[in-house]
């Protein structure tokens, strides 16, 4: 795959109706690629896995996982240019093997949810082109014999009782391992060593093998990637490829927009009613502490910044609490600078944008900093007191804390949200600033109909 400045080449044509719309991903295509489109197609890819994973985390069933998934393509996954849906299909995802193949928390994330959208988009297809795409993958299964069904028949029909589902006559002859989530959920029926697939079943063949080979290839994309990739393309696509597993894919908070400024006068109040966790224990810390590491400045001060808080205001917050430990004449020379840079006024004058959850929990503080996120890095009995601080309780806390040990850390926050404001957050929380927002959407709207 060529990555160029401009051109692209189309490679394939609109498939036929009975033909699989789903790639295997065996390698890469010879076909170039825009950079902008690089990019761009691995956003989009990236939306649809994330989408899948906060679905998962939600305990969303089987059939509204069908549901999901086809929504999310819908939304992400289309192109303007019927031809190009393939095309963008296959790009997409051969850019996100290189941004994940790099560590192992990152392929193993990536391998479960590509796994889990292969699942689902096979089962979305017709059975035509279902057929087509087992043809594809050249299964080393046979399909049992009349003779061997028929005196199985009766074991193979309770199998299908026990699950709810009708009786099949086409059964795959397979070893039981290749099968692990049909043997764990006890939905096969298994005799020396053999696990007898349904058809309706035999997605679950599929995905072993589509599972087996794609981490493999993650394997050898990392090699690559370590070896040659990274260094040759230190100046192109490196920055692009290495800041992707991290992205924020949400609204731009850089500046306040819904609730404009912020006074000092209100802030210990809108900190209690609307900061996320990770806000309000730097908020707090700074107040019983008096200073913040560089870390938790950036993170506390650039938040602080796009709910509204004026430079000015923002100056006297932090020489306020600094100067209790540091004085006031130390609080000028080291720390003001910094305050001042945040909002473009010193350096560059970069208008620097608020930390996204995504990278506030990659970030591991050192130790005694308080920055990161506060359900990945608190100890379970400091994390238990904080969210029974902010009023989460009872069988909330345990649900949150279910989340914190499945380290579904923004499923955590969004579970404190809507046990906190009383009411759903369906998108979930994406960014600290998302969280103040939509507290203040909901309190400003009950506040006004307390009003009338």
């Amino acid at each position: 795959m060529e990555i160029i400045g401009s051109r692209r080449k189309s490679f394939l044509s609109p498939a036929s109706d009975a033909a699989p719309t789903i790639p295997i991903y065996r390698s890469a295509p010879e076909l170039e690629v825009r950079l902008e489109d690089f990019e761009l197609y691995a956003v989009h890819r990236l939306r649809v896995l994330k989408g899948i994973s906060d679905a998962l985390s939600r305990g969303k069933k089987p059939n509204e996982m069908e549901n999901v998934v086809k929504e999310l393509l819908k939304v992400h996954m289309s192109h303007p240019e019927a031809s190009q849906v393939m095309s963008k299909d296959i790009i997409s995802h051969f850019v996100l093997r290189l941004v994940y193949c790099r560590e192992e928390e990152l392929r193993k994330w990536f391998l479960s949810m590509e796994t889990t959208l292969f699942r689902y988009r096979f089962l979305l297809e017709t059975s035509e082109a279902q057929i087509a795409l087992m043809a594809e993958f050249d299964l080393p299964y046979k399909i049992i014999t009349n003779a061997e069904y028929e005196n199985l028949k009766d074991k193979l029909n309770k199998v299908a009782r026990s699950m709810n589902s009708s009786a099949d006559t086409i059964y795959y002859k397979a070893p039981f391992e290749k099968v692990p989530d049909l043997v764990a959920r006890r939905e096969v029926f298994i005799m020396k060593g053999y696990a007898y697939v349904a058809r309706s079943q035999v997605v679950s063949l599929l995905v072993t093998h589509y599972r087996s080979h794609l981490s493999k290839a993650l394997i050898l994309t990392n090699r690559k990637w370590t070896s040659m990739i990274r260094e040759q393309e230190k100046d192109r696509l490196t920055p692009i490829v290495e800041a992707l597993s991290t992205s924020y894919l949400g609204p731009d908070y850089s500046q306040p927009k819904d609730f404009g400024e912020i006074s000092l006068r209100d802030i210990d109040q809108i900190a209690r009613s609307s900061f996320p966790l990770c806000m309000r224990y730097l908020f707090e810390k700074i107040k019983e502490d008096h200073h913040l590491k560089h870390g938790g400045r950036m993170q506390l001060g650039l938040f602080l910044k796009g709910v509204g808080l004026k430079l000015d205001d923002a100056l006297a917050f932090w020489k306020s609490e600094f100067s209790k430990k540091v004085g006031a004449e130390r609080f000028d020379k080291e720390y003001a600078y910094g305050i001042r840079h945040n909002y473009g006024k010193e350096g560059k004058r970069t208008d620097y944008t608020p930390y996204s959850c995504q990278k506030i929990i990659s970030s591991t503080p050192g130790v005694g900093d308080h920055h990161g996120c506060p359900y990945r890095h608190l100890r379970e009995e400091n994390l238990r007191a904080a969210l029974n601080n902010m009023g989460v309780a009872n069988r909330a806390l345990e649900d949150v804390m279910d989340k914190v040990r499945n380290k579904h850390y923004q499923l955590a926050c969004t579970l404190t949200f809507e046990a906190v404001h009383g009411a759903s957050c369906d998108q979930g929380i994406n960014h600290p600033n998302q969280y103040y927002s939509d507290s203040k959407t909901i309190l400003e709207s009950r506040n006004n109909s307390k009003g009338t």
